[in-house]
This record gives C-alpha cells, structure tokens and sequence, in this order.
C-alpha cells in the first residue's frame, strides 16, 4: 500500500533547522510508516519483524512510485508497530468498546482500523506524547487517505478514548 504522505507537513527549508519541528515531522513519518504497516501485516499476512524490516529498508524516506515517503524516527516506528502487536488484544478490545454499538473493529475499513489500533496503542502506553497530539497526528494521517466521515470517526474513537485512559489531561482547564 502506498499512499501519499500528510499533506502540510512544512519543513523549514531554511539554514536554521527547528529541532521540535523536525522530530515532529519524523514522528508524523513513523506515524504513517506504522498504519502502512499495520494494514501490509493484515493484507499480507506478514509478521512484525517481517514488516519492520521491509519498512525500515524499502519505504521510509524512499521514493516508490514518484512519491516521496516521509522519513521517520525508526525508534519510535519500531516501538509503535511491535508495541501494536504485542498488545492488540487490550488495543482492539479498547477499541471496540469505544466504537458504536454494532460496529465492532473487525467490520471497519482495514486502513481505519490501523490508524485507529495505532492511536489507542499509543494513548494507552506513550504518556511521553500528550494526548491531544495522539488524536491530532491520527487525525493528520487519516487525512493522507480519507476526505470524508473516516477523518470525523477516528477522531471521535480517539478523543473518547483518550478521556477514558487519560482523563487527567483532559480535567485540567485550558490555559
């Protein structure tokens, strides 16, 4: 599967290289790379480390088919995707009792359901990343992929989620 990357990415072409600007950009890369990935394990019946590799080789940072693919922090694409893996049965179970009610994960769209497993994988076990990044960044990622009610849905799983695992970041009023 290949797709576009998030669109408004912005780099700064100047000398002057922002530090938290780029890992996010290299975050938003992993991002991507690991809902690709999610979604070639699940088509393909490819394993974990199969993917990874694959990944880490052929697809980030690479230009397939006159797309430039974002580069990625491996680190934190490894962690997401192996993190995805070992822990799917919480991930899926999270989500499911999140989604409407008849609509369990295994009847969303695949490319949907990667976004939505990697989103609650990194709500429920990367503290290190505010939440309301988490949905914003699944957000941004949907949006390589979907125009429509897709983008509006995983947003919605993702904030409820979030005030269900985080809800402590969500009491704090705004500053």
């Amino acid at each position: 599967m290949t797709g576009p990357g998030p669109s408004g990415a912005g780099s700064s072409g100047s000398g002057s290289s922002r530090p938290e600007s780029n890992r996010a950009e290299m975050r938003r890369g992993a991002r991507l790379s690991v809902v690709q990935a999610l979604y070639e394990m699940e088509i393909g019946g490819r394993g974990v480390v199969e993917a990874m590799a694959e990944f880490e080789a052929f697809w980030i940072g690479k230009e397939v088919e006159e797309i430039e693919l974002p580069k990625a922090e491996i680190a934190f694409f490894r962690d997401l995707l192996s993190g995805v893996v070992r822990e799917q049965r919480l991930v899926d179970r999270s989500v499911d009792d999140t989604l409407a009610a008849g609509w369990p994960l295994k009847r969303v769209e695949a490319v949907v359901r990667a976004i939505l497993r990697a989103g609650a994988y990194e709500l429920a076990f990367r503290k290190d990343v505010p939440a309301r990044a988490v949905i914003s960044e699944y957000v941004a990622v949907a949006r390589a992929f979907y125009e429509g009610e897709e983008i509006g849905m995983i947003n919605a799983v993702l904030d409820k989620l979030a005030r269900d695992v985080r809800s402590g970041e969500f009491d704090a009023p705004a500053a």
